[in-house]
């Protein structure tokens, strides 16, 4: 059954954690993980940009990409890669990835605020030549996040809208 089938609406708000991935330093490779903590002092636990810094407030705490997304920048490359070729935190489907700073998604007991749609880098391009182009249109390189409350989470775990501010 597809991702998005028998939801009513054209936004859906509710979707699933499908992968969670995370790396110690700037260009360390991706560990993939089937469950994880997350704090709203350090992010995804033993990722190295989750860390809050003093006097500085978080914009990209946890990262968000949506498996739809993903799909259609591999399709428009031409080629399919893993989704930890981006480099994001979480990999969800089933869910519309808010576009509004103060908006939150929750899994379980976590809550995290959309702050910035993260820009895809050179890092992209150095991945994959041509994946930085195909992931611009449309949000596609998904959603930067700061950690409002912490939590466990798991591969499988429902993720919602919670709230979006008017």
């Amino acid at each position: 059954m597809p991702a998005c089938a028998g939801m009513t609406g054209s936004v859906p708000d509710t979707g699933r954690l499908i992968g969670m991935a995370r790396r110690e330093a700037k260009r360390a490779p991706m560990e993939a993980l089937e469950h994880g903590r997350i704090g709203v002092e350090f992010g995804l636990e033993g990722d190295f940009r989750g860390l809050r810094r003093p006097g500085k407030e978080p914009k990209r705490q946890v990262t968000i990409l949506a498996r739809e997304g993903w799909e259609a920048a591999c399709a428009d490359l031409g080629r399919d890669l893993p989704w930890t070729t981006r480099r994001a935190n979480l990999f969800v489907e089933g869910i519309a990835l808010p576009r509004r700073a103060g908006d939150v998604m929750a899994i379980g007991d976590v809550r995290l605020e959309i702050t910035v749609e993260v820009e895809p880098c050179e890092r992209m391009e150095e991945s994959a030549p041509g994946l930085q182009a195909a992931m611009r249109p449309d949000w596609r390189g998904g959603v930067g996040c700061r950690v409002l409350q912490g939590g466990e989470i798991a591969i499988g775990d429902a993720i919602r809208i919670e709230e979006r501010p008017q």
